[in-house]
């Protein structure tokens, strides 16, 4: 039985299952991360993901979004998100792009967060809005600093809510996308694009920017430590970004909603999920993963100790 028959037969029959990018066999093991799984993407099961993981986030909770670039629809919308925000007592937090577009200063990213309705669920807070500050990065292999918005000091834990969706520069945009970028300040997003030289933003060769990323993914994990968590939702996956205008239409269908402690494994779990969906419109977003070498930041992210490829994936029904 390959990778993709042994998922299939997994979700099928809502058990417990284990499916993992490098396992050898399909054996449950208690030293792989796990990953949790619904296929019903609502309000209250993305709560049920949250509790699975079992992992209180405490204190002063930021909630990591992608607000989204106005004239796109695509992102995780603010009404459906509240229930799970207003349990944590979270802050919705964002940085400005490195861009032009309507989310480059923090007045234009304010004004558009109004727009898609975010300020009426919670606080909201552009993190670099008053500067950055700088993280180290361990054993870096393109970035020994990142680049993040100052305010990330203010917060005691972080819950890391992304869309999963295909990329324009890389391959697919994840929650290690969403650490990694979506922390980084105006100039770090740049500095990470150009892998330490913000004038090769849009020049950089693309692994060295992929590992970039996950060397800006490596700081943010041991700044945070194990006050993080993450939760991945695979609804409306265009092959776009979200911080794309006028994204492609997604093509795929809706899959589920997958969490887990351990961001590698979760992004690994999606990239599994796409390739095995029997949806004939996996092949444009597969595409555009493989185009752009996505699954090169998952490998890089790895080797550096961010997370594990190989997990135990945990089917909690539909």
């Amino acid at each position: 039985m390959d990778r993709s028959e042994f998922i299939k037969k997994t979700l099928a029959l809502g058990a417990l299952g284990v499916f993992g990018s490098a396992s050898k066999s399909f054996a449950a093991d208690e030293s792989k991360p796990k990953v949790y799984f619904t296929k019903t993407i609502s309000p209250e099961k993305l709560a049920k993901l949250y509790k699975a993981m079992g992992r209180e986030l405490k204190g002063r909770v930021a909630v990591k979004v992608h607000s989204g670039e106005p004239g796109g629809h695509n992102f995780i919308k603010p009404e459906f998100m509240k229930p799970l925000v207003d349990s944590l007592k979270g802050t919705i937090v964002e940085c400005n792009t490195a861009y032009p577009g309507r989310r480059n200063t923090t007045e234009k990213h304010l004004e558009a967060v109004r727009e898609h309705g975010f300020t009426k669920i919670a606080d909201v807070d552009i993190m670099d809005s008053e500067g950055e500050m700088e993280l180290p990065v361990a054993n870096g292999r393109r970035i020994k600093v990142n680049y993040v918005g100052s305010h990330l000091e203010n917060y005691d834990s972080m819950l890391v809510l992304s869309h999963f969706k295909g990329h324009q520069m890389g391959g697919f945009g994840g929650a290690l996308k969403n650490m990694s970028i979506g922390i980084a300040s105006s100039h770090g997003k740049a500095y990470i694009h150009g892998a330490g030289d913000v004038d090769r933003m849009w020049t950089c060769e693309q692994d060295m920017f992929l590992e970039a990323m996950a060397d800006a993914d490596k700081s943010v994990m041991d700044y945070m430590k194990s006050n993080i968590a993450f939760i991945n939702v695979m609804k409306d996956m265009s092959v776009d970004c979200d911080c794309n205008s006028n994204p492609a239409a997604p093509e795929i269908a809706d899959i589920g909603m997958l969490a887990s402690l351990d961001l590698v494994a979760l992004d690994q779990a999606c990239v599994d999920l796409v390739y095995a969906s029997e949806d004939k419109g996996k092949a444009s977003l597969i595409r555009r993963i493989e185009e752009k070498h996505g699954i090169h930041t998952v490998e890089a992210a790895e080797a550096l100790g961010v997370g594990k490829r190989d997990y135990e994936l945990v089917n909690l029904g539909a």
